[in-house]
């Protein structure tokens, strides 16, 4: 029978002011502590030398400082040695919230072959630098493993298994004494088939907090390690491969990978690094992508071959090479909207970056000062909106998001860039609320902006079919009904990269679509198809001006796997 026989595990170095504090808030647990003294100075010697006295404390002097790394390993040495099973690592400078211990210590016991860890919570005592550093190691974690399923390999509030730990510290003799530990430890240990669980905890920066982070040299160590870890990941890929987890049937079904840390990482790698770095970054990410995303390859084919067959058919001639047209160079091209999207979040793309067409339309609508409902699309770039809404001051869109992330993602864009005047707006549903609240913003000269080619797995008998590419397909009819029902004046907008510029350029495409959609009672349905074959036809249009820059990477053509197209 599997036990749990637990330890406190304290790396201590010159933290004496506040260990007396940490071993405090611990009392309540019935787990004898192991201290570490990292060697420490005489004060802090003598205030651990006092606190060893309490029942169940034992302490570990190292007569020469190794670093955080060194005295992990030589707690956990000990902590084998007197037979715990596992080693709740707690940072002596108490700046973890405690009260995420009993989740994490549950955690733990239940899952007893895992290594559990605190995800951070910041409140704004957060060095920004800090918090920028760590995402750019997150990126390099998630290429490291291939994986997404380390959220954070910084924080020094887990629960270790302590005979996996000796284990894969018997294999790798050399793994990093310092900052780096933390890092190289979690990754090792998923390399070799240990599960990452993970508990959210607050994390603080008191005032006059004590860091023993070298800027320079922990640095130069982390980067080190990481080039270490990226090779050793290489004779890895296929085992790290297996471990995907299988991917859902239809597109709303789909887990969101790009969470809002995952936004805040790649910002920070586009800042630090650059553009040409992020692209020589995403190739390799893109790579790993179309390998293992069978999913959103296999649509992606299945887009190409339908597109390729349909411009056949038609004798239309597609502005890109037929040697170009494959699943990695869609997906590829994907991945450089992401690009297009942080320089567009953080402010990086100007009103001269772009070329409109159809400005006439544009500044009628600002002349009237009326609000707009814009249909637009998974069709390139709808991210420049913020270039337009930087330009025209007097414009403030907003734009309707399926997602629960909608408040957070608006938080994270006023961070980046305060003068954003783009709102996302989370609906669950378009319903009479959703219309009282855009009917008010429309009144007051705003435009609303919705994708009108994604339908709900939930609500499939909502879908209304059209023609696209040669195929019936299924779109929904909410973006459309809501149109009626708000009685504006309706415009497309497509953004698209241009290919045939060097530097990064974007064609906005803005025509108008109906001075007021209007859906009579008596032949409601079939106006309703009429409206969204106009919008299919134009979504059509402009799909083969870009065919590289659709991106919906699901079976477009049908509802679910259970429900074929028409």
């Amino acid at each position: 029978m599997s036990t749990f026989f637990p330890c406190f595990l304290i790396p201590c170095y010159n933290h004496g002011s506040t260990i007396s504090a940490v071993l405090d808030s611990l009392q309540p647990y019935p787990y004898p502590v192991i201290i570490v003294d990292d060697g420490s100075d005489a004060n802090t010697k003598a205030i651990l030398a006092e606190q060893s006295r309490r029942n169940n404390v034992t302490l570990v002097t190292l007569d020469k400082n190794q670093g955080k790394g060194g005295a992990m390993i030589v707690g956990m040495q000990e902590a084998f040695r007197q037979s715990y099973t596992h080693a709740i690592q707690i940072d002596a400078d108490g700046q973890h919230d405690i009260k995420a211990l009993p989740k994490l210590i549950a955690t733990s016991a239940e899952h007893l072959t895992s290594l559990v860890s605190g995800q951070p919570v910041y409140d704004e005592s957060v060095p920004k630098s800090r918090l920028y550093g760590r995402y750019a190691t997150h990126i390099w974690v998630w290429i490291e493993t291939l994986s997404f399923a380390i959220k954070d390999s910084m924080c020094g509030f887990r629960a270790y298994p302590v005979a996996r730990v000796i284990k894969v510290l018997d294999r790798n003799p050399r793994i990093g004494r310092r900052m780096d530990f933390d890092t190289e430890i979690m990754v090792r240990m998923y390399w070799d088939g240990c599960d990452v669980r993970f508990v959210d905890t607050r994390v603080i920066y008191p005032e006059g907090g004590i860091s023993h982070f070298d800027a320079l040299w922990d640095n130069v160590k982390i980067s080190a390690m990481h080039t270490k870890l990226f090779l050793g990941m290489l004779p890895r890929i296929p085992a790290l491969l297996k471990r995907k987890n299988p991917e859902a049937a239809h597109w709303s079904s789909h887990r969101e990978r790009g969470t809002i840390l995952g936004i805040k990482c790649l910002l920070a790698v586009y800042s630090l690094l650059g553009a040409k770095a992020f692209r020589a970054l995403l190739k390799l990410v893109m790579a790993y992508y179309h390998r293992t995303g069978t999913t959103a390859r296999d649509a992606s084919e299945l887009y190409l071959t339908q597109l390729k067959h349909y411009a056949d058919s038609n004798n239309i001639t597609l502005p890109v090479e037929a040697s170009s047209l494959t699943s990695y160079q869609h997906m590829y091209s994907f991945g450089l909207t992401m690009l297009d999207k942080l320089a567009a979040w953080r402010g990086d793309f100007s009103f001269k970056d772009l070329t409109i067409h159809g400005q006439e339309h544009v500044d009628a609508v600002l002349a009237k000062q009326r609000g707009i409902v814009i249909l637009g699309s998974h069709l390139g770039n709808l991210e420049l909106c913020r270039a337009l809404s930087s330009h025209y001051k007097n414009v403030k869109i907003n734009a309707l998001v399926f997602t629960e992330h909608a408040e957070r993602f608006n938080n994270v864009m006023k961070a980046v860039n305060p003068d954003s005047a783009l709102n996302l707006i989370q609906v669950a549903d378009i319903g009479p609320e959703t219309a009282i609240l855009l009917e008010q913003k429309l009144e007051q000269g705003e435009w609303v902006v919705i994708v009108g080619d994604r339908t709900s797995v939930t609500k499939q008998e909502r879908a209304v079919w059209a023609d696209f590419l040669g195929k019936s397909a299924p779109f929904p009819q909410g973006p459309f009904m809501l149109g009626a029902i708000l009685k504006a004046p309706v415009y497309l907008l497509f953004g698209l990269r241009d290919e045939s510029q060097q530097k990064v350029r974007f064609n906005v495409y803005f025509e108008p679509f109906s001075e007021q959609i209007k859906l009579p009672r008596g032949q409601r349905q079939e106006a309703l198809n009429a409206v969204v074959a106009r919008y299919a036809q134009r979504l059509e249009a402009y799909t083969l001006k870009a065919p590289l820059q659709w991106y919906n990477f699901f079976n477009f053509w049908r509802l679910s796997e259970k429900s074929d197209a028409k």
